[in-house]
C-alpha cells in the first residue's frame, strides 16, 4: 500500500522518543531531520519536505508536555495536524453548477487512467442518485471511445461520442444533450499525450472555452512520484485545474505526490484510486489519509465501506438467524461474499487502528474466501442446509467438485460448528440484547 515506507519510518523514529521525559530543541532538531528525510525517500517534494519540518519543529519547541501526553504523543499530534494541512485541511467536495448540468473535464498525460477514472467517478455518482453521462473526446488514442463504452456500460452510465469529429464540436452538442435529456453531470474524457505539448493544450483550452467547465480534474498516476507533481504544475498553469484524482495509491508506491500536489500547485486531491475495479474510488479526506500515514488506522473510511456495500436487507435477516441459532452454510457462504465486496481483506485490516505495522510483514492468502466459495458450491442445497449429513463419501464428492481436498472440507465443516456454538452462546437473553445493539455490518463478526 502507498505510504507504507513512509508510515514505518515515521513508526519507528517516534518510537525512540517515548522514553524522554521533555522535548527540548536538539530533540526536535534530530527528530526533524529524521522526518525529513524519510518524507524525501517517500518522493515528497524537497522543498515541501523542508517547509514541512520547519513548521513541525517550530510548534513543538517549547511546547509543554501535559501529564496525559508524552513527547512522541506531542510529537504525532503536531505531525498529525501539519500533514492534514499539507494536504488541504478539509475535503474538498466536487464543485457543483447553479444550473444546467455540472461540467467535470477530465485531463492527464496518456495512460494515467483518465477513461478508468471518468468511469469511476460517474459510478460513485449514479449510485448517489445522480444522472450522469460520459462523453468520448478522445479521438486520437486507438479504440479509446470504444474502452469508453464498455466502462461505462459497466458503470450503468450512458455515452455520448461523436466517433472522430472535432472534440471542440462534440462536447458542445454533449453539453446540449445533456441539458434536454436531464443529465445533471457530464463527464468529459479528453485526449492524452505521452508528453504535455501545445497541441494538446490548445485542444484543452479551446474545450473549456466551449462549455466553461465548473471543475478540471487532472488525473496523476501515484506511481510515477515527482513527475506527477510536475505534470499537475503545468497542467495548472496552462489550464487552471480545480483539483486532482491521484491513481494507483493501493499499489506500491511511495506516495510522495499525494503529499506534494497540494501545496506545489495549490490545487486539492479530489479523489483517490485504490484499484482496478469500477468502485475502487474514494473521496479523498486529508485528515484520514494523515491518520493512515501515521499508523492511526482510518476507521471512518471502513464504516462508509460497509454502508456503501454491504446489504442491509441481509444484514438484518442474518441478525434474526443468529438469534434463532439457524446459521447454515449458504449464511457462511453469504457472509464471506459481502465482505468480499468492501476490498481485500489486508487492505480493511490495515484501516484498524494500530493494524499497519502489524501486518507489515503478514501474508494474508486472499484466495481463501475463493476456496470457501467452491466447497460450499460443490455442496447440494439439502448439505448446504443441513451440514450434519454430510459423511465421508458425499466429503469425497464435495472435495472432488471444487477441486480441493477432504482435509479442506473437514477444515471448513469445523470452522462453521465453531462458529455455530459461538452464536448459541450469544443467543441467551444478554446475547439477544448484545445482537441488538451491534452497530457494525454483518461480517465483522467473525
Amino acid at each position: 500500500m502507498a505510504f507504507e515506507g513512509l508510515s514505518e519510518k515515521l513508526s519507528a523514529t517516534f518510537k525512540r522518543l517515548r522514553s524522554r521525559g521533555r522535548l527540548n530543541e536538539a530533540d526536535v532538531k534530530e527528530v526533524m531531520r529524521e522526518v525529513r528525510l524519510a518524507l524525501l525517500e517517500a518522493d515528497v517534494n524537497y522543498k515541501v519536505a523542508k517547509d514541512f519540518t520547519a513548521k513541525v519543529s517550530e510548534k513543538c519547541i517549547g511546547e509543554n508536555i501535559t501529564e496525559s501526553l508524552t513527547p512522541a504523543q506531542t510529537v504525532i499530534k503536531i505531525v498529525n495536524e501539519e500533514l492534514c494541512a499539507l494536504m488541504g485541511g478539509e475535503q474538498a467536495r466536487l464543485n457543483r453548477a447553479s444550473k444546467g448540468p455540472t461540467v467535470v473535464l477530465f485531463c492527464g498525460l496518456q495512460g494515467s487512467g483518465k477513461t478508468t477514472h471518468a468511469a469511476k467517478l460517474a459510478k460513485m455518482l449514479r449510485t448517489k442518485g445522480n444522472r450522469p453521462l460520459l462523453v468520448g473526446c478522445d479521438i486520437y488514442r486507438p479504440a479509446a471511445i470504444d474502452q469508453l463504452k464498455v466502462v461505462g456500460e459497466k458503470a450503468g452510465v450512458p455515452v455520448f461520442e461523436k466517433g472522430t469529429q472535432n472534440p471542440v464540436k462534440t462536447v458542445k452538442q454533449a453539453f446540449e444533450h445533456a441539458k434536454d435529456y436531464g443529465h445533471d453531470f457530464m463527464l468529459v474524457d479528453t485526449a492524452g499525450r505521452l508528453h504535455i505539448d501545445e497541441q494538446l493544450m490548445d485542444e484543452l483550452r479551446e474545450m473549456k472555452k466551449a462549455v466553461v467547465p465548473d471543475e478540471i480534474l487532472l488525473v496523476v498516476d501515484a506511481m510515477t512520484g515527482q513527475d506527477a507533481v510536475n505534470v499537475s504544475k503545468t497542467f495548472n498553469e496552462a489550464l487552471g485545474i480545480t483539483g486532482v484524482i491521484v491513481t494507483k495509491l493501493d499499489g506500491d508506491t511511495r506516495g510522495g505526490a499525494a503529499l506534494s500536489v497540494k501545496a506545489v500547485t495549490g490545487c486539492p486531491i479530489k479523489f483517490a484510486g485504490t484499484g482496478e475495479k469500477l468502485d475502487d474510488l474514494e473521496e479523498f479526506h486529508p485528515d484520514r489519509m494523515a491518520s493512515r500515514i501515521l499508523g492511526m488506522g482510518d476507521v471512518m473510511t471502513l464504516i462508509e465501506q460497509a454502508e456503501a456495500k454491504l446489504d442491509e436487507k441481509k444484514a438484518e435477516e442474518m441478525a434474526r438467524k443468529l438469534q434463532q441459532n439457524k446459521f447454515d452454510l449458504n449464511d457462511m457462504l453469504d457472509q464471506f461474499q459481502q465482505i468480499k465486496k468492501m476490498g481485500s481483506i489486508k487492505g480493511l485490516l490495515s484501516m484498524m487502528p494500530g493494524m499497519g505495522q502489524k501486518l507489515k510483514d503478514v501474508e494474508i492468502d486472499e484466495r481463501q474466501f475463493d476456496r470457501i466459495e467452491a466447497i460450499i458450491k460443490s455442496m447440494t442445497p439439502k448439505e448446504r442446509s443441513k451440514p450434519d449429513i454430510i459423511n465421508p463419501s458425499r466429503k469425497r464428492r464435495i472435495a472432488a467438485g471444487s477441486g480441493m481436498k477432504v482435509e479442506d472440507v473437514n477444515r471448513l465443516l469445523r470452522q462453521h460448528e465453531q462458529m455455530q456454538k459461538m452464536f448459541k452462546q450469544m443467543g441467551g437473553k444478554k446475547g439477544r440484547k448484545s445482537l441488538s445493539k451491534m452497530n457494525f455490518p454483518s461480517g465483522f463478526n467473525f
